[in-house]
């Protein structure tokens, strides 16, 4: 039967559908598409497939970076300064700014279809842009002109604290231009365009393996930093486009807005915005604390172990990372009915996916990591070492998945709380006091335990804070709804962990384990009643209906 031909789609057609289903929703203005079903699924894909091409790309970037320039002091020096572009993705681009701007933004879309003369996005813009640049730019300034001093705290016994400086110096342009990708994406998101947010780490990493493959030869590993500074400036490019094109629109009224009317950011939510962020990142500098004191690999086993028991958590919130702008909005609309619907749909898919996931790392784990890793220097000990550590971490992927999903709910009404950084911050002390008494003991294990620990305790604490601080979720409802899917990990994590150990090679151990896990997760997860499960299943038959339609046209 022939398939009925239809008009090709807009290059941002992960967003756009017909007016007339854009106008449908109440409240709705006309150039903001409805979060349906199939909207769902085809943004959570394109957001989904461009980060994983990004993570790829940057596995490429740390295989060029070993290549070219080996593993030494100028290696050292590099990656001290890559703490710098590692924090300013956190609180620039990931959590931090979008946390304020797109709750900011949806407001202002919310004011514009309800007809406020003028455009309040536009006013929005004037009046925050300037100020947020100026402060992008002083603060990379600070931060060159101190270079010297925060490579000293950070690393006091470094071999060339020179060449690091000149480092640190060059990865400092990422606080601007990071803080203007993370203002673009942000914008766009609030307009629920998602295609070009989502391409910026392809972009960034391109940039710094490009850089490195043309200036490696004469500026050493000085080139990898100013790979940094090329690949701000092209998460910005990637972004103009569309960015250009929102502003562009112009709404039914005409007359200028007045600057009254601007509603500049709150410096409170700013405030408490970014030092949750600045919070959660410092995991990484306690853990790379104690490590620090054991034998060397130490440190090397905790970034292989995180880098991929994190994966199945970054693949779980991607979904919240679309839905943030509905719950936003429907808070700016006084819909509080709506936001707590999502953010508990949220909570049951994001957790789904996340324990499916954990299951897989903990059942198959010294498989994965000898697939990935075992070659070269890396030796079989590592692999064991690395593994044991990943299994620990896999503890807390639950809780850093709540934590991923609950965070967002608070700062969507667009008001300065406190409660997330306290929260996060006796998470923080936890992770710190119980690191300090597992850490000569149990060594890297225990310092993953002190993680998934620490970690725990924020979950607890953002789920009981959400009647008073934020969007008035079910507790007790989402509690007992989160035991299914948990009850069904467990079982499936048995199951695959048994699987993967009869093959004798890796691979045919990893394929018979992640099989296993998946098919006994599956069957068992909605037998048990885990509502997770469906939307799950759901948003998968439709992203694959979308690839097969779009593979006939």
């Amino acid at each position: 039967m022939a398939v009925k031909p239809s008009r090709a789609p807009r290059a941002e057609g992960v967003a756009t559908v017909p007016p007339s289903r854009a106008a449908a929703q109440p409240g709705e203005t006309a150039d903001l598409p409805r979060f349906t079903g199939r909207f769902l699924a085809r943004a959570t894909l394109v957001t989904a497939a461009l980060s994983v091409a990004g993570a790829l790309l940057g596995l490429v970037r740390d295989q060029a970076l070993a290549r070219l320039f080996g593993a030494g002091s100028g290696t050292d020096a590099f990656l001290v300064a890559w703490t710098v572009p590692e924090f300013a993705t956190t609180l620039l681009i990931e959590d931090g700014l979008a946390f304020a701007l797109i709750p900011a933004f949806s407001l202002a879309l919310a004011r514009r279809a309800r007809g406020v003369p003028g455009d309040p996005v536009r006013a929005l813009v004037r009046s925050t842009l300037p100020r947020l640049a100026l402060g992008f730019a002083a603060a990379g300034a600070v931060l060159a002109a101190t270079a010297p001093y925060l490579v000293r705290a950070l690393a006091p016994g470094l071999a060339d604290p020179a060449l690091a400086t000149d480092c640190t110096r060059l990865t400092g342009t990422c606080v601007l231009s990071f803080g203007l990708a993370g203002y673009c994406s942000a914008v766009l998101r609030a307009h629920r365009r998602f295609l070009a947010p989502a391409a910026i780490y392809v972009a960034y990493n391109t940039g710094i393996i490009v850089t490195m493959l043309a200036l490696g030869g004469r500026w050493g590993v000085r080139s990898a930093a100013a790979g940094v500074a090329v690949g701000g400036c092209l998460m910005i490019a990637v972004q103009l486009p569309s960015l250009a094109s929102r502003l562009r629109r112009r709404t039914l009224h005409t007359r200028r807005v007045a600057d009254e009317q601007a509603r500049p950011l709150d410096n409170a939510l700013l405030t408490t915005v970014l030092l949750f962020a600045l919070c959660r990142q410092s995991q990484v500098l306690v853990e790379r604390f104690f490590a620090s004191h054991l034998p060397a690999g130490a440190i090397s086993h905790l970034n292989y172990a995180q880098k991929v028991a994190q994966m199945p958590m970054v693949l779980s919130v991607m979904v919240c990372t679309v839905t943030f702008p509905l719950v936003a909005r429907a808070l700016a609309d006084g819909d509080t009915e709506r936001a707590r619907t999502r953010v508990e749909r949220d909570l049951a898919l994001a957790a789904s996916l996340v324990l499916l996931g954990a299951a897989g790392v903990i059942a198959c784990a010294p498989q994965i990591i000898e697939v990935l890793f075992q070659r070269g220097a890396f030796t079989a000990s590592d692999t064991a070492a690395t593994a044991g550590v990943m299994r620990v971490y896999a503890l807390g992927l639950l809780a850093q998945t709540l934590v991923g999903v609950l965070v967002r709910s608070y700062f969507s009404a667009g008001r300065a709380t406190w409660y997330p950084f306290a929260a996060m911050a006796a998470g923080i002390a936890v992770t710190c006091g119980t690191g300090a008494f597992t850490v000569g003991p149990w060594g890297v294990t225990g310092i993953a335990a002190a993680n998934a620990t620490g970690i725990t305790l924020t979950a607890g604490l953002l789920l009981a804070g959400t009647g008073r601080h934020s969007v008035p979720i079910r507790t007790r409802r989402v509690l007992h709804e989160l035991s299914r899917p948990a009850a069904a990990a467990v079982a499936a994590g048995a199951a695959g962990g048994y699987a993967a150990a009869e093959p004798r090679s890796a691979a045919g151990g990893l394929a018979a384990g992640a099989v296993t896990v998946t098919a006994v997760f599956v069957l068992l997860g909605p037998a048990l009643g885990a509502q997770g499960l469906s939307p799950a299943l759901r948003l998968a038959r439709t992203a694959i209906g979308r690839l097969t339609h779009a593979r006939h046209r």
